[in-house]
């Protein structure tokens, strides 16, 4: 159901966005092949599912550039979008990015089909000509474009009837300073000596935990000397105890009866101080005061007392 036009729209197209659509699609497929007794471990012949979101960004002049994504629910009884979900979503995002707006949708699947027509009309009281962003989420390694289409969508005269249908446009990838890091990251992540991605993601949490355990192990070396010398068994290194509480004050502190005694008795203390400086601060300035108000008052005495006398 669509075609293949030259559009006066620039579209630039941020990694985040691409994203976020294989995120949610691979959440979404990996929670309904989840294990069931009923399962017999074949999952590739079963369809993959659909997800559906809005792509937001802003539009100046000709150039449209998508920023970001959110997801939404999609209806199965009534093939449509939660409206009530999508408003909300819309308010929340208007606070964190006031500069953005929805400027369309995004789906997974390998061409558009007429049934998204209807979706694309849904969001036209939000935007009057939205944007459809389709992501391929099979894998063809001959493929060396990106499997993802952008397409607007025009008006044609079909069998002398108006209808819309989608047109498949353009676009290029835009990237600021933070995603190219982020791209850059995820790209060494990539399994390069043919182990798989969750034999990676072993390896990766069982170094963290290894850090973890020798932090732990050093944390009690150091607890059983300080307590240690804190008895008397060992002798009191003032360097020692300088790094120790240099080490401690860089740590977040713990919540804690003791901790929540401690900091508010400094809180207090700390107020206190405050309360005691403005004390002195409108002291002096009332004793200023006072003093002007004498100087004045002494020259106005004076200056009555010479005219009684003349």
């Amino acid at each position: 159901m669509a075609s293949s036009s030259s559009s006066n729209l620039t579209f630039k197209l941020h990694p985040l966005v691409i994203v976020n659509i294989s995120d949610h699609f691979t959440r979404v497929r990996s929670q309904s092949l989840g294990p069931s007794p009923q399962s017999n471990g074949d999952t590739a012949s079963l369809p993959a599912p659909r997800v559906f979101g809005c792509v937001i960004g802003v539009q100046r002049g000709r150039t449209v550039e998508i920023f970001n994504s959110f997801e939404l629910l999609f209806d199965e009884s009534t093939q449509s979008l939660d409206r009530a979900f999508l408003l909300k979503k819309q308010e929340l995002y208007k606070k964190v990015f006031p500069n953005f707006y929805i400027l369309g949708w995004y789906s997974t699947g390998s061409d558009a089909q007429e049934s998204d027509m209807i979706i694309h009309k849904s969001l036209m009281d939000i935007n009057e000509s939205p944007v459809f962003v389709l992501l391929n989420p099979s894998i063809n390694h001959a493929q060396k474009d990106l499997p993802v289409s952008i397409f607007e969508s025009e008006l044609h005269i079909i069998d002398a009837i108006p209808q819309l249908i989608f047109v498949r446009s353009s676009y290029s990838i835009e990237t600021v300073e933070a995603e190219r890091i982020s791209v850059d990251h995820v790209a060494h992540l990539k399994p390069s000596d043919g182990g798989s991605a969750a034999t990676q993601l072993a390896a990766h949490l069982t170094g963290i935990h290894s850090a973890i355990k020798m932090l732990n192990s050093r944390i009690r070396v150091l607890h059983h000397y300080l307590l240690a010398m804190e008895k008397g068994e060992m002798a009191c290194e003032n360097s020692l105890l300088r790094q120790v509480s240099s080490l401690l004050r860089r740590l977040p502190a713990v919540e804690s009866l003791k901790f929540q005694d401690d900091f508010l008795m400094d809180y207090n203390d700390t107020l206190l101080v405050s309360y005691l400086a403005m004390f002195t601060n409108c002291s002096s300035t009332m004793n200023e005061l006072v003093d002007k108000f004498n100087t004045a008052y002494d020259r106005h005495s004076r200056r009555g007392g010479r005219s009684a006398f003349i």
